[in-house]
């Protein structure tokens, strides 16, 4: 009479996955691994953001900038920012720029795929002055855990965390999300889920907004 004797050989395929889910969700690189596979979609091209068209009417006395976009003024005046070194900030601070704020979490797989594309994006135009780049952490645990990862990532963007309730405008019930607002302060475009944002449109976009 034969016996039936355990082998790993004969588990199947299933199991193994489930091991492997586990040990990576059980040492945090759950994110990491799932941001890579999105991040390989990304470099397809096929998600790109959703950019509204800048209305090119001239600006005159009857077309004032506040009138170049449909939507609403922003009423972000009390938001406030603090960044990693616990300075708070006023939203507000940054009025009159073209603002590209992402609302992301170290916790988020597409945040995390789609981040080394917003770092390259900021590389190119960080340094203009009419440029300000918000990258809004939702992170629960806070600020040290937030500060962790953008150093083992060597992003250098500004990161902050939200030191008030989110504005109405910015609420999202998924992130990641990016609002690319005008100098005016209205939304002059919205995207929720990743993007490719390492792109010539988004540059020059962002570019047009400070004209």
């Amino acid at each position: 009479m034969n016996k039936n004797k355990f082998s790993v050989k004969n588990l199947p395929g299933w199991v193994y996955m489930l091991v492997i889910f586990g040990f990576l969700y059980l040492t945090g690189l759950h994110t990491e691994a799932i941001g890579q596979v999105q991040r390989a979609l990304l470099a397809t091209g096929i998600l790109q953001p959703k950019l509204s068209e800048i209305p090119q009417t001239p600006i005159t006395a009857e077309n004032p900038p506040e009138n170049r976009f449909p939507t609403e003024a922003l009423a972000a005046n009390d938001f406030l920012l603090q960044d990693l070194n616990g300075k708070t900030i006023k939203f507000s601070s940054l009025q009159n720029k073209v603002i590209f704020l992402n609302i992301w979490a170290t916790w988020c797989p597409p945040c995390v795929a789609e981040m080394p594309g917003i770092q390259r994006l900021y590389e190119k135009v960080g340094s203009n002055q009419k440029i300000a780049f918000v990258m809004l952490s939702v992170d629960q645990a806070g600020a040290e855990k937030v500060k962790k990862f953008i150093t083992k990532k060597g992003y250098t963007f500004p990161v902050y965390l939200p030191a008030s309730n989110l504005p109405e405008a910015f609420q999202t019930r998924s992130i990641p999300t990016t609002f690319i607002l005008s100098k005016d302060g209205k939304i002059a475009a919205r995207h929720d889920g990743m993007a490719d944002y390492n792109t010539k449109k988004v540059e020059d976009y962002l570019t047009s907004l400070t004209r």
